[in-house]
């Protein structure tokens, strides 16, 4: 199974962080998994208007078609001002409504107060029921009190988190194996 371990965003450096410690996680818990960390900064990102998809830029193109084409996902999402940034918001418009259906998800995200981990709940938990993705029920928030001046995370509980997330979603790709998927239309 491929599965992308999502940065969606174009600024920081923790989001980054926390997946290559999922990754790890992961790796222990099914070395079978093909894993790869997609960063939204490494594009030039064009926002959804309705043209056609060929018309946007072939990077773009390039990332969508990974994330449609990929088995399961570790999405990881910073909060700015109370929302998911415009950019992975954006990367959802661009995907097909049957693109993530019944596929293994699990979310990451960090902020920098407390009360920021219910964007998880009202706004990204929303937009994955949408493509009906089998969402884990756990997922990590992190503070940036979690981690150190090079973004390692100094948290035990975090790293206890982490660890526990990527468990359940070996079992969620487990799980997934097993559910029908649709064929959908390239763009």
């Amino acid at each position: 199974m491929k599965i992308l371990l999502v940065d969606g965003t174009v600024l920081g450096r923790k989001t980054g962080a926390i997946l290559e410690q999922v990754q790890k996680y992961i790796a222990q818990f099914d070395s079978s998994l093909e894993l790869e960390i997609l960063t939204f900064a490494d594009y030039q990102h064009e926002i959804v208007d309705g043209r056609p998809f060929e018309q946007y830029n072939e990077g773009l193109q390039e990332m969508v078609k990974k994330i449609e084409s990929a088995d399961g996902y570790i999405f990881a999402t910073p909060i700015f001002q109370g929302s998911i940034p415009g950019v992975l918001k954006n990367a959802f418009d661009f995907l097909h409504p049957k693109a993530l259906r019944y596929k293994p998800v699990s979310i990451v995200a960090n902020g920098g107060t407390y009360q920021h981990h219910l964007v998880v709940e009202n706004q990204l938990k929303p937009i994955l029921d949408y493509f009906r993705c089998l969402v884990t029920p756990n997922y990590v928030y992190t503070h940036s009190s979690h981690f150190d001046a090079d973004n390692n995370i100094t948290d035990q509980n975090v790293q206890e988190r982490l660890q526990e997330l990527a468990r359940v979603f070996v079992k969620y790709c487990e799980m997934s194996k097993i559910l029908p998927k649709e064929t959908i239309d390239q763009h």
